[in-house]
């Protein structure tokens, strides 16, 4: 058995980890930290966890390290991760860090996007992208996974089959993509108020993003070539759930058959992504609850309309997080994320 970690342990991506984790047959979570006063129990943070997970939470400074534990999950916030990252390292423990912190090389990408001096640039180069239907081998090996955003996680995947083999033209890629309201977090906000959000769909960072160039550098990484992405998120009014539609234009004219045999092909042997037949379209309820991405293709005279859509608080986050720490020790990808 895996004992794990959890450090963040009161954000919305936490309670869905401890939710996975606790049907993992080869997983023991036996530690939950938080950054402010301890001593309470998750399950009076998350009231769905009585008498499932009664655990205390601890209190946890930049340089503890939790005793006992193989590997830890960090759901902090960005700029607030990377100051507890290089203590688990030091001590062994093998980390998937879920905020933005590690997911580019580039140091000056991070701070330029981030507004923050990156305080740990020497674990940078260690970092793996944990993208599993990309980048699986790399992860293997890895003791530091960076957990793609949710945006990304659906972007990419959607867009990975005609970027890796030169079939689009990659200078004028438009992402339009809307997100229920967990993407914004546990902390209370004024933007996501009830009455701000309710019979409302609205557009926000529209072109600076932080998400634009993690999507931008990862299909440059793909195509080896340089991307260029026009990326627009909207909030609209429902917790969960992220349909991105790309548009993009082919090198050359080609049927809606050609291109999801393409599809077919390259996600022939993943187990959670599924590219919809005939004429089915993805909904945000297909996916729901699960750590599957769907897709559908339309192609539009030269241009490919791709439609991808997850659940940004599984596929997009804690799923894709255990599906990542499943990879790292060599467990069955799908352990304890079918259900």
């Amino acid at each position: 058995m895996i004992k794990a970690g959890i450090i963040g342990a009161t954000a919305y991506t936490s309670l869905e980890l401890i939710k996975i984790l606790l049907r993992h047959p080869e997983i023991d979570l036996s530690y939950l930290g938080i950054r402010r006063e301890g001593g309470f129990k998750i399950s009076d943070i998350f009231p769905v966890l009585t008498n499932r997970l009664d655990m205390h939470c601890s209190r946890m400074d930049k340089d503890d390290v939790p005793i006992g534990v193989d590997m830890a999950f960090v759901t902090l916030p960005p700029v607030i991760a990377m100051q507890y990252v290089p203590a688990l390292l030091n001590a062994g423990i093998r980390v998937v860090d879920l905020s933005a912190d590690y997911r580019f090389q580039d140091k000056s990408i991070y701070e330029k996007w981030y507004k923050a001096k990156h305080t740990d640039p020497s674990n940078l180069d260690n970092a793996t992208y944990g993208l599993p239907e990309i980048f699986r081998e790399k992860i293997k090996k890895a003791d530091l996974v960076a957990n793609p955003g949710c945006y990304p996680t659906s972007a990419i995947i959607g867009l990975a089959p005609l970027i890796s083999n030169g079939y689009i033209q990659t200078d004028d890629i438009i992402i339009d993509a809307k997100s229920g309201i967990s993407g914004s977090g546990r902390e209370p906000k004024e933007g996501t108020q009830y009455c701000e959000r309710n019979e409302n769909i609205e557009a926000y960072n529209v072109g600076v993003h932080r998400h634009t160039p993690e999507i931008k550098n990862i299909l440059s990484l793909i195509g080896k070539s340089d991307t260029n992405v026009y990326f627009t998120p909207h909030l609209i009014p429902m917790n969960r759930g992220i349909l991105c539609t790309t548009y993009v234009k082919t090198r050359k004219k080609s049927s809606g058959k050609e291109i999801i045999a393409i599809y077919n092909d390259y996600y022939s042997k993943e187990p959670f992504v599924r590219v919809k037949k005939d004429d089915k379209l993805p909904g945000t309820k297909d996916v729901v609850g699960t750590n599957f991405c769907e897709i559908a293709i339309r192609v539009v005279d030269e241009r490919v309309i791709i439609l991808s859509t997850i659940d940004n608080l599984i596929k997009g986050a804690a799923g894709q997080a255990v599906q990542n720490m499943n990879i790292m020790y060599g467990f069955e990808e799908t352990l304890g994320l079918l259900y």
